[in-house]
């Protein structure tokens, strides 16, 4: 199989051909040729207006939900949404049913790996069915493949014990991964806890249920001297306290999605459940806080936080509404809205370079001779968000119907691809 990339600008830092555009030849999951003017012959051919080239993106934090509750989405139609939002690898979170807290359920992810276009890491349990009551068979999920641990949706409350993991961990330089929350302050929330969730007549959830709880976490790992990535940083507050951490030499890192870097608590004013999610969406001077840090450095990747749910869990009050909405799909177009001064070469750092560096994964260099792991995308493409345009099963997304600006044309990892037709 051979495909064509057609006048294609290339962004990557680990390639000779960085910022120049070229035409790039891919036989059978490899890099073949790098040159001016291809002939297409047999080859596949993807062009496009302002067509763009970089390594393979990486999500670090999604649900796919399977096994348990494949009717929101399974294993091959997540690696379709992936493919689809310019994934070529997505680290899964363990909150299905059964957890994915034994080697015996990471093997059955690896063993998923060889149908799907997009690869699939899975992420181990940190505690025994997510309860937060003992550890995990960590080092044996670690062999089988796991990439990183965390209990996903259920951040570890008890501090012994993740104490334990952050130590534990250190045997083989893994790295665990938090949701900042401390249940206790915010069990009952259903919106940020401000002037709008009083108008709303809504329970908030108060910034501090974040900040608290990462104040911990960063003083456990200071503590153990271990690897720490922080998840779903809402709150200017938590990206003061990671920055602090940073300067004073602590290994953290931390992700933010790109709805939080676009909705704010005033847009619930509608009560939509779609923008129902945890950690909540905050104040704008939250939001522009995150931006800075994006644009700065502070922030390491983009995680997309996909959360699929049917249309039942949804379509409900807003107070019993479940929390989360589907987001691979639309993190690059999220992006482009909230950044859009951003340029290709720092999306591909954010998207690509740094997850894979964060997470062990191995570095991706667009050169001749290469495995092919690209992800082509046109970043000034404008169009709708129409169904059509999705691969999940599900569809509690905000985004459907609404212009777009960026859009993803497809992806190549080894010898499988994907591409918009």
């Amino acid at each position: 199989m051979q495909i064509l990339l057609k006048s294609a600008t290339i962004v990557s830092e680990h390639s000779p051909f960085n910022g120049q555009q070229k035409d790039v030849l891919i036989d059978n999951g490899v890099i073949a040729s790098i040159s001016d003017n291809i002939a297409p012959g047999n080859a596949q051919l993807i062009s496009g207006d302002g067509l763009h080239v970089s390594g393979g993106w990486m999500d670090v934090f999604a649900h796919f939900c399977d096994p348990g509750q494949e009717y929101k989405e399974d294993l091959q139609s997540g690696a379709l949404a992936a493919a689809a939002g310019g994934f070529t690898a997505v680290m899964i979170v363990p909150n299905t049913q059964p957890a994915l807290h034994t080697k015996t359920q990471i093997a059955y992810v690896q063993s998923q790996a060889p149908h799907n276009v997009a690869e699939i890491l899975p992420i181990g349990a940190i505690t025994k069915n997510l309860e937060g009551a003992s550890l995990a068979e960590m080092y044996e999920m670690k062999a089988a493949g796991a990439v990183a641990f965390s209990d996903g949706l259920k951040p570890v409350q008890s501090s012994g014990l993740l104490l334990k993991a952050l130590q534990y961990v250190k045997a083989f330089n893994g790295a665990v991964i938090q949701i900042p929350d401390d249940a206790s302050i915010s069990a009952h929330g259903l919106m940020h806890e401000g002037i709008h969730s009083t108008r709303l007549g809504m329970p908030g959830k108060p910034a501090i249920a974040e900040e608290i709880m990462l104040k911990r976490d960063l003083d456990l790992l200071e503590y153990t001297n271990s690897r720490l990535h922080v998840t779903g940083v809402s709150t200017r507050g938590s990206i003061q306290l990671i920055a602090d951490a940073k300067a004073r030499g602590l290994q953290v890192t931390c992700s933010v999605t790109p709805y939080h870097l676009l909705f704010t608590d005033a847009d619930l004013a509608s009560y939509d459940s779609f923008l129902k999610v945890n950690p909540p969406l905050r104040t704008q001077d939250d939001v522009d806080a995150l931006r800075a840090a994006v644009t700065d450095g502070t922030v390491d990747c983009i995680a997309s936080h996909h959360q699929p749910q049917d249309w039942d869990a949804k379509q409900v009050e807003f107070e019993y509404a479940k929390y989360g909405m589907i987001g691979l799909e639309t993190a690059f177009a999220a992006l482009r809205a909230a950044l859009p001064e951003l340029e290709p070469a720092k999306l591909a750092r954010l998207l690509s370079d740094n997850p894979r560096s964060i997470f062990g994964q191995p570095a991706i260099t667009i050169k001749e001779g290469a495995p092919a792991n690209l992800t082509v995308f046109e970043p000034n493409a404008t169009y709708t968000l129409s169904d059509d345009r999705f691969q999940s099963k599900s569809r509690n997304t905000p985004f459907l119907g609404k212009p777009a600006k960026g859009s993803v044309t497809g992806i190549i990892r080894q010898n499988k691809s994907w591409f918009r037709s």
